[in-house]
């Protein structure tokens, strides 16, 4: 059983082409969840009338993207999988069949992601899968290659929760999504907590979609997610590393925030980055003492090499965007 769910805030706009494209899958899901934040432009009525096969949650306020997807999660009762769908997407027929088959292939795998590509740029990726460096960066797979370059599945380091598919009895085990993130790299942090475990998050260039692409927030740079990301950054790391894995990956670490602070500087939000910096380490205080820090144990070792090893790697994929 498989349950696809759609958080929307405010995305009136993009509800029609999402959820017909829903209709048309040839392996329909066997629920459809949009999870409404407290939209103000009509958009849950939208649904109401014009989609009644999809089940309405309104959450009355905005809870950010990880509520709003953990409120879907919850209602999932009984679901073997679940998809993550922005609203700002619209999925090829195939899109849910693709990633069911993917999960169906190997139990070991956590989370799946489509061959997201820009709405405006069919034939340029948006994300090939999220892959995170010992800079502190997280950063999309492929973004704006050509998209015939990512016709290969691949391990990733976590996948886009955009478009998505999850194992329900791995989330049982891990967690849902760390609402203390609100929105950004909510998705690096579920999948990272797997890989932990051991669990793989997979590409899958078959299930594809497009997507628009900050339809939400507004823009690729503004105060909301400049400092989110910048906040959600440093509670990444605290969560997730134990103390000798921070040590080892410091020398990088520093060099990485500083180039961001200097970039986001010329942006014009460098104040709100260092803002959410400081904010950061208050969030790992808080979460820390709240037992949300992933506690190391001596049989997920081997588990630490193996990320640790992605990490060095993936500096150098950041530079070749591949």
């Amino acid at each position: 059983m498989t349950t696809v769910v759609i958080p929307n805030y405010n995305g009136i706009e993009y509800m029609a082409d999402c959820l017909n494209a829903m209709r048309g899958q040839t392996r329909k899901p066997d629920r459809i969840i949009v999870i409404d934040n407290g939209s103000t432009d009509g958009s849950a009525g939208f649904v109401r009338s014009h989609f009644p096969e999809a089940e309405l949650i309104l959450m009355g306020e905005n809870t950010g993207f990880c509520g709003a997807v953990n409120a879907g999660i919850r209602a999932s009762h009984g679901a073997d999988y679940v998809i993550l769908l922005n609203n700002d997407t619209k999925a090829d027929p195939d899109f849910t069949g693709e990633l069911i088959r993917a999960m169906e292939a190997d139990p070991s795998v956590f989370s799946a992601q489509a061959k997201m590509l820009r709405m405006s740029e069919p034939d340029r990726m948006d994300d090939a899968g999220d892959l995170y460096c010992a800079l502190g960066w997280a950063f999309a797979r492929g973004k704006g290659k050509p998209e015939t370059d990512f016709s290969e599945p691949a391990d990733i380091f976590s996948s886009c929760a955009g478009a998505a598919i999850y194992r329900m009895s791995i989330l049982k085990e891990i967690g849902l999504f760390d609402e203390h993130h609100f929105a950004y790299l909510e998705d690096c942090d579920i999948g990272w907590r797997a890989r932990i475990r051991g669990y793989r998050n997979l590409f899958v260039p078959s299930a594809r979609v497009l997507h628009v692409g900050s339809a939400s927030s507004g823009s690729v740079y503004n105060y909301f997610k400049v400092h989110n990301t910048s906040r959600n950054s440093i509670y990444l790391i605290s969560k997730n590393m134990p103390l000798l894995q921070i040590l080892i990956n410091l020398p990088l670490l520093i060099p990485g925030f500083l180039v961001k602070a200097v970039f986001f500087a010329v942006k014009g939000f460098g104040g709100v980055y260092l803002r959410g910096i400081s904010q950061g380490f208050r969030l790992s205080r808080l979460g820390a003492a709240e037992g949300r820090r992933v506690r190391f144990r001596p049989e997920n070792f081997r588990h630490y090499v193996r990320i640790q090893l992605d990490l060095w790697v993936n500096v150098i994929r950041r530079f070749l965007n591949r």
